[in-house]
């Protein structure tokens, strides 16, 4: 069987996805005469898409010229293409199946006892008169960035993170981010991978961009987050040959994982005290930044994180209206009601209303998996695995268990 091949039909395969959902193909750096002849194909018909993915699937798995980690790796984001082929041929799939077949993980409700122990931190860090809400808020709009600002504040961040990640993990001397604001985005921040080792990176303007946020969102889309993965992936994987990395798809395996590397960034280049740095770079902009209080703020709401999987799992699962769900994100999250309606927006979008998951299992799966380290392993190697290696879910799991 012809490794070549296979893999060619696979990007051929991901790439008819966006004939059918435009943005379903997140970054494409492969042949693009493939994308060429895909564009001049007559439109897929889902149902068959959801075929030609299942036969392939049994092709890669019997492929024996393939080493075992590609062999997972293909497979696992063939049955996600299936399922989302079912799905766009309007065949009933239930949410927590749907989310398994995507993302190699299953899903169920958060503990609510977690979310008021969160919400009893913050009452405990948080200064000033007023419910818990009501001072998160004030913290929030005392924390926003002037629009004027934004701009340099951004620039600010990704150099300073640019700087500290190329010391740790070398990327190509050519690799650069540039940085547009957009608005009518469902998202905060996107990254655009453009091949050649170069991304957009797209920050929407209609959220109230927040200094004690702004690190995280530059460490999640740029360094050491997707703009690192793919340059690292580009410069090792793809250019080892396997051209299966330079297909990136929506609703894929590699979403989690790229979405809790992207969430972990910060901690591992920086760390506990991310705030005291970030600080002082405000500091040089003459910007007051509450960096050690805006840390533990964060990291009592990292314990709020399944609450937006639970809104998804209550829309879509437990047929709850969508006013009773942007009540309950509001209630939990501690937001207004207009920031509760706007990730609203993002769980009801056809194409991203199952991506929450990436993060919330993104998070919690890879936050375990580099905290229990075997011996002698450290966090910068462990972290480097999730940059360079074409790693899955169930990987990891596996390397837990072994532990």
């Amino acid at each position: 069987m012809d490794t070549f091949d296979l893999i060619r039909r696979y990007q051929l395969l991901g790439l008819r996805f966006d004939r059918i959902e435009e943005g379903f193909v997140d970054a494409f750096t492969g042949d693009p005469a493939l994308r060429a002849a895909v564009d001049d194909e007559p439109a897929p018909h889902p149902a068959e898409l959801a075929r030609s993915a299942a036969a392939l699937r049994g092709e890669v798995l019997a492929a024996t010229d393939l080493v075992q980690r590609r062999r997972d790796f293909i497979a696992a984001h063939l049955r996600a293409l299936e399922c989302s082929a079912r799905k766009f041929a309007g065949e009933h799939i239930g949410f927590v199946d749907e989310v398994e077949a995507y993302f190699d993980v299953r899903i169920e409700l958060g503990d609510q006892d977690r979310y008021r122990e969160a919400h009893r931190t913050l009452d405990e860090v948080l200064d000033g008169a007023g419910s818990v809400e009501q001072r998160l808020q004030a913290f929030r709009a005392a924390d926003e960035i002037p629009p004027e600002r934004l701009t340099e504040c951004v620039h600010a961040f990704s150099s300073a993170l640019r700087d500290k990640v190329r010391k740790i993990y070398p990327l190509p001397e050519q690799e650069t981010v540039g940085y547009q604001i957009v608005t009518d985005k469902p998202w905060s921040g996107f990254n655009y991978y453009l091949g050649g080792f170069k991304s957009t990176v797209a920050i929407n303007a209609d959220l109230e961009q927040r200094m004690a946020n702004l690190p995280h969102l530059i460490a999640h889309e740029a360094y050491p987050g997707h703009h690192t993965e793919h340059c690292r992936k580009e410069s090792g994987l793809v250019a080892a040959g396997e051209d299966e990395q330079t297909l990136f798809l929506v609703n894929t395996p590699q979403c989690l994982m790229a979405e809790g590397l992207a969430d972990l960034a910060l901690q591992a280049v920086v760390g506990p005290g991310w705030g005291v740095w970030a600080r002082e770079i405000f500091a040089d902009l003459g910007l007051r930044f509450a960096g050690e209080q805006a840390e533990r703020i964060a990291d009592a709401s990292a314990q709020l994180i399944g609450v937006r999987q639970d809104a998804a799992l209550m829309l879509h699962d437990r047929g709850r209206s969508e006013d009773d769900v942007a009540a309950f994100l509001q209630r939990w999250t501690l937001v207004t009601p207009d920031r509760a309606r706007q990730q609203l927006r993002f769980l009801t979008s056809p194409l991203w209303r199952a991506y929450i998951s990436t993060y919330v299992e993104g998070y919690r799966l890879l936050g375990v998996w580099l905290a229990d380290r075997p011996e002698g392993v450290g966090g910068t190697e462990r972290f480097g695995r999730l940059l360079d290696e074409p790693l899955l879910p169930s990987h990891l799991r596996a390397e837990l268990a072994a532990v």
